[in-house]
C-alpha cells in the first residue's frame, strides 16, 4: 500500500503545481498571451521552424527531455536511500527544474528562437555568448556519446527490443509525410502506428531478436556489438539532424510519447495492484535512508542532487527548449504545458524508477535463459526476511534489492576497492546495472496484471531505448546549431553549413564514444562523471540568463535566482571534489582538463554577470520600458 500510495501523493502534488505555481510563472511573471507572434510563423522554413499543433510539440519535447538521466541517475541515487531521492525529484521538478525549462523557453520565443547561448549574449555580454556556447558544445559532445552507448548497451543486453526501436523509424518518416505534412487526421495513423509498434515487440520477443553477438566475432576488438550499434545509431542521428523536422523528428517523437504512455498506464497499474497485494511494499524492499553506504561512495551532499541530474533538474533541457522547442511552438500560452508541465512529467516518471528500482526489485531478481535460442525469463522470488540477519535487514532492506545495490557492501575494514571487484559498492554499479534495475523491477510491477515477464521486460527495454534515441537525435541537432552558431561568431561559414555542421558533431561523439576511453566503446562512460555536473551547471548559468531577462524589465526575480544560486553552487562543489579526491589522484588527465574548463568557464561568466548587474539600473533607464511582445534586446 505505501508504495502506491507514494506514487498517488507525488502525482497529486505535481498536478496541483502545474495549476497552481506553474500558472503564476506562466501568466505573471512571464506574462505569455495567446496573440503574441512566434518565430515558428515569423521566420517558418519548414525545416526548423514549423508551427505545430501542441500535442505534437509535447510529445517532441517530452520525449527529448525525458531520456534515460532520469533513469540511470535516481537508479543510481537510491543508493543513499530512496526518502532523499524522491524528496529531491518532487520539490526540485517543482521548484527548480520545470522553472529552468520554462525560462528558457519563453526567452528563446521572445528572441527570434535563438538558443540560450546566444541569449546570453545580447542579455550579459558577447563574451558569455561564446563561453555558453563552449559549455553547450562540450555537454552535447558527452551526451551523444553517452546516449548512443546507453542505446546500443540495451540492444546488448535486450535484443528483444532492436526491432522495435528500428521498425519506429519508418513508420514515423510515413506518419509526417500522410499526416503533418499533408495536414491529414493523426489520431487513427498513430494508433496503427503504435500497434505495429507493439506487434514488432512481440516479434522480437518470440521470433526475431536481433543479437548481433551470435553473428560477430567473439574475439573482435572493435566489432563488438555495442561498438556496431553505436556507429549504426549515430549515422541514423547525423540524418535525423538534417531531415526536416515534420518528416521524422516530430512524427517519431509523438508516437514515442505514445507508447511511453501506454507503458506507463501498464507499469502504474502494475505497481498498483502489487502495492494492494502486498507484493511490493516499499517500505521493507529498500532503507528509507541509508545507514551505511559503500566506503568508495562520494558524499550524499552535493551528489544526490547531480547523481539524480535529470530526474529533477537538467541544463540539458535548456537546450531543447531553446533549441527545437521554441522553433515550433505556434502559441506562448502553450509554454506552461510543454515547458513547465513536461519537467514535472519527468519527475513523475523519476517517482517511478526510484519506486521500480526499490520495490520492483525487492519482488525478485530476474534471470534470462537463451540456451534453447528463445528468450525465457524467471523471477528468482526473494529471500525472506527471516532469513536475513538483522544487522543486514537494517543496512539493506531486501536480499533481492540489495543483490542490485548492496552486493559487496564493505564492513569494518574492508576496502572500497573490494567492494568493486566483488560487483557492488559505488563503482560497481555499471551502466548495464542500472538500466536493468529499473528495467527489471518495471517488468515485476507489470507482470503483476497479467502480462508474462519477458513482454513485461521488452515492454520496458524498448520504452527506455525509444527515449535514448529522441534524445540523440535532438541532441545531434542541437550540436548542429550550437556548431554552427561557434563557427559563425569564429567567421568561419563553411561551419555554419548543416552538413558540415552535423558532421562534426556526429564525428566528435563517434570518437569518443568508440575510440576514446581504455577500450573501444567505453569513452562515453569514462565522460560520464563529467555529465551530471557540467549537465547541472549548464542549469545554474541557464537560470543566471533568465534573472538577467526578468531584471531587465523590473520582475521579481526570487522564483529564479534561488534555483541559480542552488544549481551553481552545488554542480561546482561536486566538480571541484571530484578534482581533489578522484580524478587528481587517479592520474585522470581527460576528466582533469575537461573539469577545470568548464570550472573556468562557469567562473568567467558568472564573474561577467556580477560586473554587469553593478550596472544593471543604469541599463535600465537607457532601455525605458520593455515589451515581451517584441523583445527590443532581440530587435537591437
Amino acid at each position: 500500500m505505501s508504495t502506491f500510495a507514494i506514487a498517488l501523493a507525488s502525482m497529486i502534488a505535481f498536478i496541483v503545481a502545474y495549476h497552481t505555481y506553474g500558472r503564476y510563472l506562466a501568466t505573471k511573471l512571464f506574462r505569455l498571451r495567446p496573440d503574441e507572434t512566434m518565430p515558428s510563423v515569423a521566420q517558418r522554413d519548414d525545416v526548423d521552424f514549423v508551427p505545430t499543433d501542441r500535442s505534437i510539440v509535447f510529445g517532441h519535447h517530452f520525449t527529448s527531455i525525458a531520456g534515460t538521466g532520469p533513469i540511470v541517475g535516481p537508479a543510481l541515487a537510491v543508493f543513499w536511500g530512496w526518502l532523499p531521492a524522491l524528496l529531491w525529484v518532487v520539490f526540485g521538478s517543482i521548484l527548480v527544474g520545470g522553472v529552468h525549462d520554462l525560462a528558457a523557453l519563453v526567452i528563446s520565443i521572445r528572441n527570434r528562437g535563438e538558443s540560450i547561448g546566444q541569449a546570453a549574449g545580447r542579455l550579459i555580454s558577447p563574451r558569455t555568448k561564446v563561453l555558453f556556447l563552449i559549455v553547450l558544445a562540450m555537454a552535447l559532445s558527452i551526451v551523444l556519446a553517452v546516449f548512443g552507448l546507453v542505446i546500443a548497451n540495451i540492444f546488448k543486453l535486450y535484443p528483444e527490443s532492436v526491432l522495435s526501436v528500428w521498425t519506429a523509424m519508418p513508420v514515423a518518416a510515413l506518419i509526417g509525410w500522410l499526416v503533418i505534412r499533408r495536414g491529414g487526421n493523426l489520431v487513427l495513423p498513430c494508433l496503427i502506428g503504435l500497434a505495429i509498434l507493439y506487434l514488432t515487440v512481440y516479434l522480437g520477443t518470440t521470433a526475431l531478436p536481433l543479437d548481433l553477438a551470435k553473428v560477430l566475432p567473439a574475439d573482435a576488438v572493435y566489432a563488438t556489438p555495442v561498438v556496431v550499434w553505436t556507429i549504426f545509431l549515430l549515422i541514423y542521428a547525423f540524418f535525423a539532424s538534417v531531415l526536416p523536422v515534420w518528416l521524422l523528428l516530430q512524427p517519431r517523437d509523438f508516437l514515442n510519447s505514445l507508447q511511453l504512455a501506454v507503458a506507463l498506464v501498464l507499469l502504474v497499474a502494475g505497481l498498483a495492484i502489487a502495492s494492494f497485494s502486498g507484493q511490493a511494499d516499499l517500505m521493507t524492499a529498500a532503507p528509507a535512508i541509508a545507514k551505511q553506504v559503500p566506503a568508495d561512495a562520494p558524499p550524499m551532499l552535493p551528489f544526490l542532487f547531480i547523481t539524480i541530474a535529470c530526474g529533477a533538474c537538467s541544463g540539458f533541457h535548456c537546450l531543447v527548449s531553446s533549441g527545437t522547442t521554441s522553433k515550433q511552438l505556434k502559441n506562448a500560452r502553450d509554454a506552461q504545458m510543454i515547458g513547465y508541465g513536461s519537467m514535472l512529467g519527468e519527475g513523475m516518471l523519476a517517482v517511478l524508477v526510484i519506486l521500480a528500482c526499490c520495490a520492483g526489485v525487492g519482488m525478485g531478481r530476474l534471470t534470462r535463459d537463451t540456451s534453447s535460442g528463445a528468450i525465457e525469463i524467471t523471477r528468482q522470488e526473494p529471500v525472506a526476511m527471516a532469513d536475513v540477519s538483522a544487522e543486514e535487514a537494517a543496512l539493506d532492506g531486501s536480499a533481492a534489492w540489495r543483490s542490485y545495490y548492496r552486493t559487496g557492501l564493505p564492513t569494518g575494514e574492508a576496502t572500497a576497492g573490494a567492494a568493486a571487484a566483488a560487483g557492488g559498492g559505488w563503482k560497481g554499479q555499471g551502466l548495464d546495472k542500472k538500466l536493468a534495475a529499473f528495467i527489471d523491477g518495471g517488468a515485476n510491477f507489470i507482470s503483476s496484471i497479467g502480462v508474462p515477464l519477458k513482454f513485461g521486460v521488452a515492454i520496458m527495454a524498448v520504452m527506455v531505448a525509444c527515449f535514448a534515441a529522441t534524445t540523440l537525435d535532438t541532441a545531434t541537432r542541437l550540436q548542429r546549431y550550437v556548431l554552427s552558431e561557434l563557427a559563425m561568431a569564429a567567421g568561419w561559414k563553411t561551419g555554419a553549413n548543416k552538413y558540415v555542421a552535423t558532421t562534426i558533431a556526429v564525428g566528435i561523439g563517434m570518437a569518443i564514444a568508440v575510440f576514446a576511453g581504455d577500450s573501444p566503446g567505453k569513452g562515453g562512460l569514462m565522460l560520464w562523471p563529467l555529465f551530471g555536473a557540467t549537465n547541472q551547471l549548464l542549469a545554474g548559468l541557464a537560470l543566471m540568463v533568465a534573472v538577467f531577462y526578468l531584471a531587465r524589465r523590473s520582475r521579481p526575480i526570487a522564483a529564479l535566482a534561488i534555483p541559480t544560486g542552488m544549481m551553481l553552487l552545488l554542480p561546482a562543489w561536486a566538480m571541484v571534489f571530484d578534482l581533489v579526491n578522484n580524478w587528481w589522484p587517479n592520474r585522470d588527465y581527460v576528466l582533469i582538463v575537461f573539469g577545470t574548463i568548464v570550472l573556468t568557464i562557469q567562473a568567467w561568466m558568472v564573474i561577467e554577470a556580477c560586473l554587469l548587474w553593478r550596472h544593471l539600473p543604469d541599463d535600465l533607464k537607457q532601455a525605458g520600458s520593455e515589451s515581451d511582445a517584441v523583445d527590443p534586446i532581440a530587435a537591437g
